[in-house]
Formats: structure tokens, C-alpha cells, sequence
């Protein structure tokens, strides 16, 4: 027999988005109740998974729950990020979700976790250890946190076959194949920040540039560091900068080039113009690293993987017996259809542009304290991850609507103002400040004709 609880809400996941959801409702809603529920056993999502060499690839205060900032806030005193804000490690994120949960969620006692369970729909819940079931009475709304919950290479196979002899490992198996055996040649797959993140590991570790043969599909774009960083001069200057090269721009790529020169997006290699934009963050010593490794294969996806050899979409390409093939060539970012946030059930997406940390947060403060769906739906609407140029101006534009939309919401905006997941925060030691005021001016006069012209490029109205 099932058994019963009684809850305001369900929430399926408990993943980043999940958790800063419910962060942000328990801490604005004093009487609301929530059982949260999670196939893994325990909070954190992806990160539980995640390899072992990760790292956040933003600053840590964007990264969590409103609540409860991950990390010190400190500056990085050394190293090639000397003066950049310090980037969470995995562990660090797997132990901080830890923390959130015991000591603000459960602690408040309005919330039950349900660990190991799969989610059958509606209100049911069962057990993936002993297969007995849980009947949540959900007396609101149910949460989907997994809408755009990303694939990853520990528990996603490579999206191509393997012919007899082919060596093919997910990138989280690095660290233990390096310390038995020294390949001949490393092949990593992927265009991405995993695959980015796999060839700094292996450079790091002594591996010589010539012995790694990066298949690149696609080059893309990528977020200079430097310019992502939770002071609001930085970011909205960023910003600015940003809308006033759209307005001048002639082309999406002729935007994307000029960002490039102003230094807010980095390619790695300046021969080639990237297709990809989902534009996570790089830093300048990364890049450099980087463009040491010559071997790169651009001849479409891999199809299979022989024990010497890659059969491409546009040809072959002799590896030699004894390669590795490193797997970075799970989906990240979720391509799901845009669907109102407040529907049958309350479904998670971005709001802004990028940081979902802090999205699912403000969409949990908005359902805490506003009661009509229409509103909430014309309040908070979704935007898009980025793929290529041409929809991350999309992206662009319906995230700086948003933008202006929220911040003329006197509640919202006070609130958006009091946590650091917020990019563009102003908080109260900044509000006086020269340079934050003239980069909000700089702001305020290239928004309009920057948003049109890329809203131009989009095919947007």
C-alpha cells in the first residue's frame, strides 16, 4: 500500500534549478510545504555524476541558492586567475548541495526529501531501491526541475558506435587511465566546455600537445572570464559594451568579431568562424593552452570508432592502434521547446540571459509571492539556451526583454538587488559608486538600438 503525504507542492528534481526553486519559495512563503524528490541519492543534481576534475565554469557566487552563497567571495590571489573571483570544484558543489539541504531546507521543517525516487506522474513517487510507492496529495502545483536537465558523459553513451578494438572512455575516467597507461594518442570528442576542460586536464598532467588529436565538429564561442564577474561595473559594463556592438554590427558574425575585439568573446582558433554559440566562459590562460594542441579534426561527427581509425561524417581519419577515444559529446544544454513557467505544472526554464541559478530562483520568489498565473506567466517568461549565432541573438533579445521587464517590478527588483546569483546586482556598497553609474548610463543609451538590431537579426519582431 502507498503511502500518503500531503504537500503545496512536488518538485522532481533536485538539481540546481530544483534546489534554488525551493530555496526562494521556503524562504518567501512561511506556511508552504514541499516534498522534493530526486532520482539520485541526494541533492545536486548532474554534479553527483560529475568528473572529477570539474570545475564551476563561472564565478562560485552565481552558482547555488539565494539563501546561502557558495563559497567565500573571495578573490583569487595566484595563479593565472590572480584577481577573478574563485570557481567552486565539484566536490566543493557536491558538499555546499549538501549543506543547503540539511541545514536550510530540511532544517525549516516545510520540506521533506525523497531521495532514490523516480516520478510517475502526477503526484506518485516510487522507490528505485525497494519499488514502494509514495502518493503525494499536492494541494497546489507540481514542479518540473528536470525540463532542461542536462546529459552528461557518465551516464550517457557516445552518441556513435564502436567497432571491435575501439577504446572509448568517458572523460570522468581520465584520471584513473592516466595513472596506469600512457596512450600513444588521446582523441578527445566534443566541442564543448567538457571537451575544453579534458584537454587543459591532459595538458596539465604533462600529456604533450602533439599527442592529443582534438575532432572538433563545430569551433564555437566562448565568454571571456574576465568580464563574467559579480562586480556590477564588470558585468553591466559588459553588458554595455555588448548592445552598443549590436547596434553598429551589420551580421550576426560581424557582431560576434567585434565582441571578439572588445574582448567579451574568445575563439580558439582565429582562422576559423565558429558556428557554435552556447558561449559558456573560457578564461585567457585556457585559451592559450588551448591553441597548443594542433591536431584538430573538423570533418563532421564521429559515425564509429575502430581501433585505429574514425569514420567521420566527411571522411576517415588514421589514429593508430593504442588511442584512446575520450567521450565529451553529451548534450549539455537542453533544446526543449519554450512552454509558459506557470502552466499544469510550474516548468522550469531560464528567464534571463544564462545563469539558471538565478532564473529558478526568481521564478520561486515570484510563485511565493504573487497568486495569479497570467501575471506570473507575463512577469516571467522563458528564454532559449543559445546553438548557433543566429538563435543566440534570439536568446539576446528575449533575455534583455525580460530584463527590463523584471527590473520595473519595484518588488522583484529589490529582491533581484539582495542576492548574489543576480549578474547585474547593485547592492547597497555599490549604489554610490562612479563607475557602476556610468556603466548603468552606457547601458541604458545602446539597449534599445542594440536589442533592435539583433532582434533584427533573429527574425524577431
Amino acid at each position: 500500500m502507498a503511502r500518503v503525504v500531503e504537500s503545496d507542492y512536488l518538485v522532481v528534481g533536485a538539481g540546481a534549478a530544483g534546489m534554488a526553486f525551493v530555496d526562494a519559495l521556503v524562504g518567501h512563503d512561511p506556511t508552504v510545504r514541499v516534498v522534493l524528490a530526486d532520482r539520485r541519492p541526494g541533492a545536486g543534481g548532474h554534479w553527483l555524476d560529475a568528473y572529477p576534475f570539474v570545475r564551476l565554469h563561472q564565478a562560485s557566487p552565481f552558482y547555488g541558492v539565494a539563501s546561502t552563497p557558495l563559497g567565500t567571495g573571495r578573490l583569487q590571489t595566484e595563479g593565472p586567475e590572480a584577481g577573478l573571483h574563485e570557481r567552486a570544484t565539484g566536490s566543493e558543489i557536491v558538499a555546499y548541495y549538501a549543506r543547503v539541504l540539511q541545514d536550510t531546507l530540511l532544517a525549516s521543517g516545510r520540506v521533506e526529501f525523497y531521495p532514490g525516487h523516480e516520478h510517475l506522474g502526477g503526484g506518485t513517487l516510487r522507490s528505485l531501491d525497494s519499488g514502494e510507492s509514495v502518493d503525494v496529495r499536492v494541494r497546489r502545483r507540481v514542479v518540473d526541475a528536470r525540463y532542461l536537465s542536462p546529459d552528461i558523459p557518465a551516464t550517457t553513451p557516445p552518441p556513435f558506435a564502436v567497432g571491435e578494438g575501439g577504446r572509448v572512455v568517458p572523460v570522468g575516467e581520465l584520471p584513473a587511465l592516466r595513472l596506469r597507461e600512457a596512450p600513444a594518442r588521446w582523441v578527445v570528442v566534443g566541442s564543448g566546455k567538457t571537451a575544453t576542460d579534458a584537454c587543459i586536464w591532459l595538458l596539465g598532467q604533462g600529456v604533450d600537445p602533439d599527442a592529443i588529436c582534438w575532432v572538433r565538429p563545430r569551433d564555437p564561442w566562448m565568454l571571456n572570464r574576465a568580464v563574467i564577474q559579480p562586480d556590477p561595473a564588470t558585468f553591466v559594463g559588459m553588458a554595455a559594451d555588448l548592445l552598443g556592438a549590436a547596434a553598429l554590427s551589420s551580421s550576426p558574425d560581424d557582431l560576434l568579431l567585434r565582441l571578439e575585439d572588445l574582448g567579451i568573446l574568445l575563439r580558439i582558433d582565429r582562422t576559423v568562424t565558429p558556428t557554435m554559440a552556447k558561449t559558456p566562459t573560457l578564461a585567457q590562460w585556457e585559451l592559450d593552452q588551448l591553441r597548443t594542441i594542433e591536431n584538430v579534426v573538423r570533418k563532421g561527427h564521429i559515425r564509429r570508432v575502430e581501433h585505429d581509425r574514425l569514420l567521420l561524417d566527411d571522411g576517415d581519419v588514421v589514429t593508430g592502434p593504442g588511442s584512446v577515444v575520450v567521450h565529451c559529446a553529451a548534450s549539455g544544454l537542453k533544446y526543449s521547446p519554450l512552454v509558459p513557467i506557470w502552466g499544469e505544472t510550474i516548468t522550469l526554464q531560464p528567464v534571463r540571459v544564462g545563469f539558471p541559478c538565478f532564473g529558478a530562483a526568481l521564478v520561486g520568489f515570484v510563485e511565493a509571492r504573487r497568486r495569479d498565473d497570467a501575471e506570473k506567466n507575463a512577469l516571467c517568461t522563458p528564454t532559449p539556451y543559445s546553438n548557433t549565432p543566429a538563435d543566440w541573438m534570439t536568446m539576446q533579445v528575449l533575455g534583455n526583454r525580460a530584463s527590463l521587464r523584471l527590473g520595473a517590478d519595484p518588488e522583484v527588483r529589490a529582491w533581484s538587488n539582495t542576492t548574489v546569483l543576480n549578474p547585474s546586482r547593485v547592492g547597497p556598497g555599490d549604489a554610490g559608486r562612479a563607475d557602476v553609474a556610468e556603466a548603468a548610463a552606457r547601458l541604458r543609451r545602446n539597449a534599445p538600438a542594440g536589442i533592435a538590431r539583433m532582434a533584427e537579426f533573429a527574425g524577431m519582431a
